[in-house]
């Protein structure tokens, strides 16, 4: 299946799930999640795998109910639909979401369990692997995107207050991600250039995360 945009009312039908996030409204427009949305999605991440899958992962759609076990908020569904080309989680990723607010891309450690920040840590602490990360997320910021993530208010244990690398070392997820609001193109193949060209831009930052993070050893 190729893929030619994602459907006119897919924008519609999470605008409309953000107001009535209910069982109710789930069944009453499941149809339109399907075509508009979920099958859309499925085709974009099919066209993007021989480029981006391959050793880094296989593509994946989120689902899109909610675990509400122990959350506060109980609203069953996610208000977007999101798919993912990853290895595994915290070692690079190329993720899309559709929602709401548009199109929105990104990558990068989106999560870090304990021995993946370890390596983070000793790879950014190092000036032959720290200063080449923060090459990257500056040129990447040139380009338009934002880096997010969580980070410390102070030093990580272990590491001094005026190490060189200090804002880099307090972070405990790091990531990159850009957003499109809702226009023509994403309902159009142009979306997949969109997507394509954004995904290579990140490239550099996902195969440091590869190289320097990697897969954890720990059970989740």
């Amino acid at each position: 299946m190729s893929f030619d945009g994602f459907g006119e009312y897919a924008v519609d039908f999470f605008d409309g799930l953000v107001v009535d996030n209910s069982k109710a409204y789930w069944d009453a427009n499941k149809a339109t999640y399907d075509t508009d949305v979920r099958a859309p999605m499925t085709a974009l991440l099919g066209e993007l795998e021989k480029e981006f899958g391959g050793e880094f992962g296989s593509p994946k759609v989120f689902r899109p109910h909610r675990d509400v076990r122990f959350a506060k908020d109980k609203r069953p569904y996610k208000d977007h639909c999101g798919g993912v080309i990853e290895s595994g989680r915290g070692s690079g990723a190329y993720y899309v979401e559709v929602g709401p607010d548009g199109l929105r891309v990104g990558g990068g450690c989106f999560h870090m369990e304990s021995d993946q920040l370890a390596r983070f840590r000793a790879a950014v602490a190092e000036e032959i692997h720290g200063d080449p990360l923060r090459d990257i997320l500056a040129e990447l910021e040139r380009a338009g995107w934002k880096i997010l993530g969580d980070r410390l208010k102070t030093a990580p244990r272990g590491y001094a207050k005026d190490h060189p690398r200090l804002d880099l070392l307090q972070y405990r997820s790091v990531y990159a991600a850009r957003v499109w609001p809702p226009d023509d193109t994403l309902h159009e193949r142009g979306c997949l250039t969109r997507v394509r060209t954004a995904w290579r831009q990140l490239r550099a930052f996902n195969e440091w995360a590869s190289d320097h993070v990697g897969l954890t050893d720990r059970g989740r």
